[in-house]
This record gives structure tokens, sequence and C-alpha cells, in this order.
């Protein structure tokens, strides 16, 4: 089955990977391989890593509205969310355009302040992360292609198995959506899977 989904404004096309038939502790319709890799999905080991999530951000995003439903829903389903206030490099940063308005609060999220585009560079997230069990992560937010991608490879080198909740994710630039998902999948997934976010919630809720 075909699985069709708009995303800033372009429409990513995937092909489910044919499954056992026990899924339990899978989530369904992951791409290119069944997520989490084990099949040992619980909420105790997941978390929703949101990237991207300060007002700079915000502002440069397209449709950021479109994904705060999606990532409150994701946050209620865990037992740990953290945000990334990153920042960014200093060639590119700009005045915030008031217009824009500004991110909202998750509640019941931890605030993890990076140094940069990748959310574990210089920031304590990897040993949080560890000392809290955590070993799936589900990668979100606001840069799409920038901070959330970014965090997502270097999570993969430091041994997370990971989900591109794709729906959940702002790109800076809508043409750039369907580049982001291929180099995820690229490979058999060479930096992890990419998913939905109702596929998601259905899992951890069984």
């Amino acid at each position: 089955m075909t699985i069709d989904q708009t995303v800033g404004g372009q429409t990513v096309v995937t092909e489910p990977t044919p499954r056992a038939e026990s899924t339990s502790g899978l989530v369904a319709g992951t791409t290119p391989y069944p997520w989490p890799y084990d099949g040992a999905l619980t909420r105790q080991r997941t978390a929703l890593i949101v990237a991207g999530w300060n007002d700079e951000w915000w502002a440069r995003c397209h449709d950021p509205e479109s994904v705060v439903d999606l990532i409150g829903r994701l946050a209620e389903s865990v037992d740990t969310v953290i945000t990334i206030d990153h920042a960014g490099p200093a060639r590119s940063r700009r005045q915030l355009d008031s217009a824009a308005g500004t991110r909202p609060p998750i509640t019941g999220a931890s605030v993890v302040a990076a140094a940069g585009i990748d959310a574990f560079f210089g920031s304590p997230l990897d040993p949080v992360l560890r000392s809290l069990g955590a070993d799936l992560l589900l990668l979100v937010g606001l840069g799409l292609e920038t901070t959330v991608h970014s965090t997502m490879r270097s999570a993969n080198d430091r041994g997370y198995e990971c989900l591109l909740v794709v729906d959940a994710c702002a790109p800076l630039d809508p043409d750039a959506v369907p580049s982001a998902v291929s180099m995820v999948e690229m490979s058999g997934g060479i930096f992890g899977a990419v998913g939905l976010t109702d596929p998601v919630l259905t899992a951890l809720a069984r």
C-alpha cells in the first residue's frame, strides 16, 4: 500500500516494507524498515526530541503552526519529552519578524540548550537520554532539513534508534522535504526510519 502524506506543501510518497504478521512492538507503515528494528517499542524507552523549538526557528519555518497539535499529541504519549533551544550560526541570525508569532510551550517538556544546529553539539543531551534509559528517539520539530535532520544524523552516530516523524516537522523550504526524507531512507535506512504521527500514537497506546 502506498502512503501519500503532505508535508510543508509537498507530497511525500512512501512504500511501506512488508512485515511479519506480529507487529505488536512496531510502528505501522515506517520506511524503509519496520521501526524499531528490535520490535520492542515502549513509552519508557522512547523519547520525543523536539528540535528547533525556539522563536528564531519558529519565524524561519514554513507553516510552523501546522505541527503544533501533532507534536503535542506525541508529547502526551511518551515519558520523556525534550525541546531543543538551538543557537544558530552567527552568519544566519536575523531579526525576528514580530508577525511570525512565538512557538507555544509543550507541557511537561524539559529544555536542553545546544550550541549549534545539531542538538547534541555543546549540550548535555546524550548523557541525559542515557541516564533515562531512552534509546528510541522520535525526531520532530522546526527545521526538518536543518535542526531535525542534523540531530537525527548525530543521534544515529551515537547508537540511538531514530524515527523521523515527518508530518510533525515544519521545513524551512517545502521543496526540500522529499530530499530530506530520501536521505534518511537511502541505503536501507542509514540514519533511521520515517513514519507518521498517528501510527506512532497507535503503537505506543498498545
